[in-house]
């Protein structure tokens, strides 16, 4: 008998992709859960104004690291929305957006080369880097200049208003290490 014109119903093609499927799906809501809690970061009772600039400076650098995939994701989507009447540089930008998944909101682990430790810092601010070169190689050089800069002031805007009392530093060590730590053997 034929089985022409029917699903073939083997467990190594379908599921297989099935399964990966899945399995992305399931790292992708894990990966961007490891970012902080939307709530959290946009608590009104957080939010007030500094008491000079010094104090400005520090909650930059506290907010900057507590929440930094949260600002990473907020930056992202600001250059997104403005690259919507710019079809290559959305091309590019999706492309690129792929490498941040994997790179950067989607790693468990640290990135490791020639045995040293890349700290996240240092990945984002190349893959930052990286995007932003490639968009302007796209021909959209003032959107993408006036985005990013849009993005980077509602980062350092809020980073300044929120206050720092209310954030667990220690459980992640926001404030502890460089940017190159030598990875143990």
């Amino acid at each position: 008998m034929t089985s022409y014109g029917t699903i073939p119903s083997s467990s190594d093609g379908g599921s297989s992709k099935v399964e990966f499927l899945s399995r992305a799906k399931e790292r992708i809501q894990t990966g961007l859960g490891v970012s902080r809690p939307w709530k959290q970061m946009f608590d009104l009772h957080s939010i007030n104004i500094p008491h000079g600039f010094a104090d400005a400076i520090s909650r930059i650098k506290t907010n900057f690291g507590y929440f930094r995939m949260n600002y990473a994701m907020i930056v992202l989507v600001i250059l997104f929305l403005s690259l919507l009447w710019n079809p290559i540089s959305l091309i590019v930008f999706v492309v690129s957006m792929a490498a941040w998944l994997f790179l950067y909101f989607l790693r468990d682990e640290p990135l490791v080369i020639f045995h040293y430790t890349i700290d996240d810092r240092v990945v984002l601010a190349v893959l930052f880097v990286v995007t932003v070169v490639l968009l302007l190689l796209t021909g959209a050089t003032m959107n993408i200049i006036l985005s990013v800069l849009i993005g980077l002031a509602v980062v350092v805007v809020h980073a300044a208003l929120r206050k720092t009392d209310d954030l667990c530093l220690d459980e992640d060590g926001v404030e502890a290490g460089g940017f190159l730590a030598a990875s143990s053997p």
